[in-house]
């Protein structure tokens, strides 16, 4: 059997990262990856079958209005093609969901960031808040792909792969 691997990567911005100007794909409902997105070569003689690669990217807007800070944030999920590979000889629709799926735990996270992020009041020290939020938020996120990956084994046993796709499916709706 193959093995999947699972990359994180992690962007953060406070002020103006603009993910656009990388090879990126934007989380959206409805949307499916496919293999023509994972443009990464597989590293040699690696057993992994595939490797998804996607990050949550935050920036904000802040002002004092009346002794009180006033936050815009945006949160975003994305996919990052040129970090994302595959071994087409290991690989089948049930590892392309099983990606997917990584894809979609990564957006359900960016909403927890954000309704975490918009859930409390700010300082003037606003900058470090957010990006404890923001390690914090992560850090789950890496337990709970972890988890995903263990309980799945990696999307072998089918029957648990199912079940966490209901479950994602239900908590990203």
């Amino acid at each position: 059997m193959s093995i999947i691997k699972y990359i994180l990567v992690v962007v953060w911005s406070i002020s103006s990262i603009n993910a656009q100007e990388y090879d990126t794909i934007i989380w959206q409902e409805g949307s499916k990856l496919t293999w023509e997105d994972f443009k990464g070569k597989p590293p040699l003689k690696d057993r992994a079958a595939a490797t998804t690669a996607s990050g949550i990217t935050y920036r904000y807007s802040a002002s004092q209005v009346g002794g009180k800070m006033e936050v815009d944030f945006r949160v975003s999920t994305y996919f990052y093609p040129q970090k994302s590979w595959y071994q087409p000889s290991l690989c089948d629709s049930v590892i392309l969901g099983h990606e997917q799926l990584h894809f979609d735990i990564s957006e359900l996270y960016a909403r927890k960031l954000k309704d975490r992020l918009n859930a409390r009041e700010y300082s003037k020290n606003i900058k470090a808040e957010v990006h404890k939020i923001y390690k914090e938020v992560v850090e789950e996120l890496n337990i709970f792909q972890n988890k995903y990956d263990s309980e799945t084994n990696f999307s072998r046993d089918k029957e648990k792969q199912n079940l966490w796709e209901i479950k994602i499916h239900k908590m990203l709706h």
